[in-house]
């Protein structure tokens, strides 16, 4: 029985080396640029033609909000600080137009940092963790069923993640879409939603950076047939799968922003609760 069931898993994990050798190579380009991959028979890019749609919608949405914020300030006296130089708002309203704009050129810049960068740190990883997904195959069928199963376990949490790559992709690509609508906050003196929003498209791409180099670093250790390293392997495949996570205790926005709000509220309500305990 425990033969049969070895290879069975075997049968599985051979079927399975031959995508995930294709997927490895190529995750931060189809991440970074979901788009393109999806209307790869058909050609183009739907990124572009929606960020087109909602820049002209954005762009008014600044240039009313710039006249709104102008006439209730200094005209109605009702908004802001009438003694503020306009000069101020001014500057916010053209780097609201300047950012909505000119943002498809600087995401290309920072998808090719983003590749250079990946593109380093697995060289790196690959340096000291060389291998050969056949050899491993062969090794997990030699070591018995509880190695084949913790390989199998191994590979479904490899296509999780890269189902996770998937999702994030679509994720950026909302961002890139949107981003032009993030740009009205930016006529704020506290940034608006923008602080809030580009901090979530600075942490999903961060994220990516470094679930790509876990999971790399948990093949190479997976590769390295020993009952140690296949604990390494599992920890680092899982922990990419958590990096999201992971990353958002940390990667917060603090001040400004309907997030700045909630924790002011809450820690004031904490402190009123303490208060309260102190003089029971």
């Amino acid at each position: 029985m425990e033969v049969i069931l070895v290879l069975l898993i075997v049968a599985i994990l051979n079927g399975a080396v031959i995508f995930i050798d294709e997927m490895l190579s190529g995750l931060v380009p189809m991440t970074l640029n979901a788009d393109q991959y999806m209307t790869a028979v058909g050609g183009g890019s739907m990124v572009s033609v929606l960020f087109d749609i909602l820049l002209g919608f954005g762009v008014s949405l600044i240039i009313l909000k710039f006249l709104k914020k102008g006439f209730e300030c200094y005209v109605m006296w009702t908004d802001g600080d009438p003694d503020a130089e306009p000069a101020y708002l001014v500057i916010r309203f053209i780097q609201a137009i300047a950012v909505a704009v000119c943002f498809p050129v600087m995401y290309g810049w920072l998808a090719e940092i983003t590749q250079s960068l990946t593109d380093e740190l697995m060289a790196a990883i690959s340096a000291s963790t060389g291998y050969n997904w056949q050899a491993w195959v062969n090794g997990i069928s030699s070591l018995g069923l509880v190695t084949a199963i913790f390989g199998l376990v191994f590979v479904i949490c490899y296509f999780v993640l890269y189902f996770q790559f998937l999702m994030r992709g679509l994720e950026i690509m909302i961002l890139r879409i949107g981003l032009p609508l993030a740009c009205v906050g930016l006529l704020d003196s506290d940034k608006g939603i923008f602080k809030t929003y580009i901090n979530k498209f600075f942490q999903t791409t961060f994220a990516v950076v470094v679930q790509i180099c876990l999971c790399k670093l948990g093949v190479g250790m997976m590769m390295n047939v020993s009952i140690m390293n296949i604990f390494w392997g599992i920890a680092c495949i899982v922990l990419a799968i958590k990096t999201p996570r992971f990353l958002s205790e940390f990667m917060v926005p603090t001040g400004g922003g309907g997030a700045g709000v909630i924790n002011n509220m809450y820690h004031s309500v904490r402190l009123v609760g303490m208060a309260k305990g102190m003089v029971k």
